[in-house]
């Protein structure tokens, strides 16, 4: 089983985001001046926050006693308190994980943290109000810098492809595979990490360390709820019987938005970093597949992520080109042909060796690894 990338590389030592980091730089260095702590509940730190300089830190959402923030505002520490009513923390530190998300399922989809976080979002996206905005980008930005530093370091590969994708059918299965066959491979397997074909994906990277059956049984019995289509609880609690059944299933990365929160998060990605704007979202996770994004059958979706990654490979404003793999040449030739584009793009251009296309996802592996050397 691979090692977690939330393990490839430390993260900013002045930044603090556990209780175990905050005990740890109090005792180690003696002083939190200049720190920067992020959601961490301080109200059973009183005697520390008291004790320990905390000169120029700042504090992001951190519950705290009134005589500690009172001490750490006088010796000159920032501190923005917890925002109240929020089904959402914006100063998290770290990515959202599916239990989290999916927390109070056993009661309906609509009561789980995601479903009230998209409730907040379409009460507040059209009314202006700077307030809320505010919110959302600080949140936003809190989850890129915390999946910064879960992938520094490691070999990320973007799978796209549409959410219409259902369980039980041969393409859901196939685009499983392909993450299973891209995980074994060492990659960290992202996706937009929604339903379908982000779904098999994440799913596949799950089901790597496990032999190879188990990705057929655990196909099947989501077969059961095919979509998230009338009922995301049911769809969502047959992903959590398939998990609990295989516990000990490999890690993968889901970037989803509240954009399309129609749409729900897939509880097989392991790291969730879901944001408001979409805009944030698509860039960040192409710009994070730093060693190449498959594109498997998709509509509108996924032919503007073929151009969103096609742009900085076409002006290489993100250094050397990255691969690109578009997998059934009917789709992406005559429904819908991104690739006689994509290759007119290309001609001439150091990204013209990067780009191939396929009939069958089987060959997608070997073409990113060719495209890769």
């Amino acid at each position: 089983m691979q090692t977690s990338p939330a393990h490839a590389a430390p993260h900013d030592e002045r930044e603090i985001e556990t209780v175990e980091d905050f005990d740890a730089a109090v005792s180690a260095r003696g002083t939190l001046a200049g720190h920067r702590v992020q959601a961490v509940d301080l109200t059973d730190r009183t005697r520390e926050l008291l004790t320990t300089d905390t000169a120029g830190a700042v504090f992001l959402g951190c519950p705290m006693r009134e005589e500690a923030a009172a001490k750490v505002r006088a010796d000159g520490a920032l501190v923005f308190p917890p925002v109240p009513n929020l089904p959402f923390d914006p100063y998290r530190g770290r990515l959202y994980t599916p239990d989290e998300l999916f927390a109070s399922l056993d009661k309906g989809y609509e009561r789980t943290p995601d479903a009230l976080a998209y409730a907040w979002f379409q009460r507040t996206k059209a009314d202006g109000d700077i307030y809320a905005s505010m919110l959302r980008a600080v949140h936003d930005d809190s989850v890129s810098d915390a999946l910064d530093e879960l992938l520094r370091g490691t070999r990320v590969v973007g799978v796209m492809g549409g959410h219409a994708m259902a369980r039980g059918t041969d393409a859901y299965a196939g685009a499983a595979r392909l993450g299973r066959e891209l995980s074994r491979a060492g990659l960290t397997v992202a996706t937009g990490g929604g339903p379908g074909a982000m779904e098999a994906a994440n799913l596949g990277a799950y089901a790597a360390p496990y032999e190879d059956a188990v990705l057929d049984e655990a196909c099947e019995l989501l077969a059961a709820s095919p979509s998230f289509s009338p009922s995301i609880t049911d769809w969502a609690r047959r992903a959590f019987e398939v998990r609990t059944r295989w516990p000990k299933g490999n890690h993968s990365i889901g970037i989803p938005t509240w954009f399309y929160g129609h749409e729900p998060p897939n509880p097989f990605a392991s790291h969730i970093a879901k944001y408001f704007a979409n805009a944030t979202r698509e860039d960040g996770l192409l710009a994070r597949s730093n060693a190449g994004v498959i594109f498997l059958p998709g509509a509108a979706g996924t032919v503007q992520e073929i151009f969103d990654s096609a742009t900085p490979n076409y002006y290489e404003s993100r250094g050397e080109p990255t691969p690109m793999v578009l997998v059934d040449r009917a789709h992406w030739t005559e429904r819908l042909p991104a690739w006689p584009l994509l290759r007119a793009l290309a001609r001439e251009r150091s990204m013209e060796s990067r780009i191939a296309l396929v009939d069958r996802i089987e060959e997608a592996p070997e073409a990113l690894k060719r495209l890769a050397g």
